[in-house]
């Protein structure tokens, strides 16, 4: 598909046709909630029940992007878990270097954000404390073993949830809850420009009218050779 962006409007709303006024009518609603503002990063998670509740949870609070680290570990989803919250968000998954974090890092670093990890063993900011002012990438590891040195020794900071009882963490996809409710709350009442662009909304609701439609490939091709694109 073309990068043009009047073209791509046009496919937007060819693809959209094909689908049913509720359905675009909740597209419209929860579009206007989505942000990449805030980004989330999992390391190695290899526990599917966990990562398919993080995807929820970051669908559940309005995060469109989730960047996936694997090392050691493939991460897999959980259908049972998920219920099809992987159709909604954009996942990318890193596992091609022979240290995949740093990619993810440098990735994430090129696209303006600055990386936290997640980790109660370090001391700096509390998830209270903790400022939205330049967009932000929370980095997760498993609930065993969490982030790797790696992951810690190249992140910019480092945030962690105030506990006050014996155990010293929470499980991945508690930890991931919690943080992304209070944020995406604190981000929403501030003035800051959180919302997705104009061009990922587009984007964005492409994916999702693909994601709900039949046979989008015979769709997508359909429309090329409308506008003699093919």
């Amino acid at each position: 598909m073309t990068e043009n962006p009047e073209i791509r409007k046009k496919f937007l709303k060819y693809l959209e046709s094909f689908i049913t006024e509720n359905k675009r009518t909740l597209f419209d609603k929860i579009i206007t909630q989505r942000t990449k503002h805030i980004t989330v990063a999992l390391e190695d998670i290899y526990q599917s029940q966990n990562a398919s509740a993080v995807l929820r949870t970051c669908d559940c609070f309005g995060i469109q992007d989730v960047h996936i680290i694997e090392n050691k570990n493939t991460y897999s989803v959980n259908p049972d878990v998920a219920l099809g919250a992987t159709k909604w968000l954009n996942l990318k998954k890193y596992n091609q270097e022979e240290n995949n974090t740093l990619a993810c890092y440098h990735a994430l670093r090129e696209k303006g954000y600055r990386i936290l990890a997640t980790t109660p063993h370090k001391d700096d900011a509390l998830l209270d404390e903790l400022s939205l002012d330049t967009k932000v990438a929370l980095v997760f590891g498993t609930e065993l073993e969490g982030l790797s040195d790696v992951a810690i020794e190249n992140a910019d900071a480092y945030v962690k949830i105030p506990m006050y009882g014996f155990t010293e963490s929470l499980n991945i996809s508690v930890s991931a809850a919690i943080t992304l409710h209070h944020l995406t709350e604190k981000l929403r009442n501030s003035k800051l420009d959180w919302k997705l662009k104009e061009e990922e909304v587009i984007d964005t609701r492409i994916m999702w009218a693909k994601s709900v439609i039949k046979h989008p490939g015979v769709h997508e091709k359909a429309f090329m050779k409308q506008e003699g694109l093919d």
